[in-house]
């Protein structure tokens, strides 16, 4: 009797674990939904902002909202909500190629104070251009440039990371906004792949064979540091804060 219970304890445990996987799935996409409705959003929501902008209904936005407010996902203030620091913390950590942020930090920096661009380093990813890394540049607030940015492969940086280029640098002479150029160029790992794209984005009526010289040199650098491991140090256990 013992073991035909098991086996039927069993059997309704094997039975009934795909239906806790498939809620559990629609639980997980269900955050992930809000959290991409509130990082689209680019501010504060509410429920019933996001309960319409995600198709969930108000109940089950809120209880999601709680759970992600309680593992630091989401933060509330009143009756409104926005992406919280866990969530920022954890996407820090992503890296698109091993030691590319910490190799480009430098160099996207100078190459801001040299051209006064604005200055991007994005990947490829399903499709997509994706930002990485960024400088603002004499180009606010016409053309924020931010992290986390998605943009068309038919941009300079997105035939920049399609390649393989011939000729040097692509330039967009106000091919996609009125009022901004934009001159860029592949980053190159030292095993000649192309792991990003450089852009330097400047208004209209600067001359671009000039900054691809300086987006090629900044290139450059981000390659030479990338050989070098990306110039990474180990962060001293005493300033980690958990």
């Amino acid at each position: 009797m013992d073991t035909g219970t098991a086996r039927r304890t069993g059997d309704v445990t094997e039975a009934a674990a795909p239906g806790r996987q498939e809620r559990g799935r629609g639980v997980l996409e269900g955050a992930f939904a809000l959290l991409d409705a509130l990082r689209r959003n680019g501010d504060e929501a509410g429920v019933t902002e996001l309960a319409l902008a995600c198709g969930v209904p108000k109940g089950s936005v809120h209880r999601l909202l709680d759970q992600l407010v309680g593992v630091g996902a989401v933060e509330r203030r009143g009756n409104r909500y926005r992406v919280g620091p866990q969530l920022y913390r954890l996407g820090q950590a992503w890296e698109p190629h091993p030691g590319l942020r910490p190799a480009a930090r430098l160099p996207l920096q100078r190459l801001r104070a040299v051209t006064g661009a604005s200055v991007v380093l994005a990947v490829m990813r399903e499709d997509m251009a994706i930002t990485v890394s960024s400088v603002p540049g004499d180009l606010e607030p016409l053309l924020p440039v931010r992290d986390g940015i998605a943009f068309r492969l038919d941009t300079a940086a997105g035939k920049a990371l399609c390649g393989p280029l011939r000729g040097g640098a692509v330039f967009d002479r106000e091919d996609v906004m009125e009022g901004v150029c934009c001159a860029s160029l592949p980053v190159r790992a030292p095993d000649g792949r192309t792991v990003a794209a450089l852009a330097g984005m400047v208004p209209a009526g600067r001359g671009l064979d000039e900054l691809a010289r300086a987006v090629a040199e900044a290139g450059a650098a981000i390659t030479r540091a990338l050989a070098r491991g990306g110039q990474r140090r180990p962060v001293p256990k005493t300033a980690l804060v958990l």
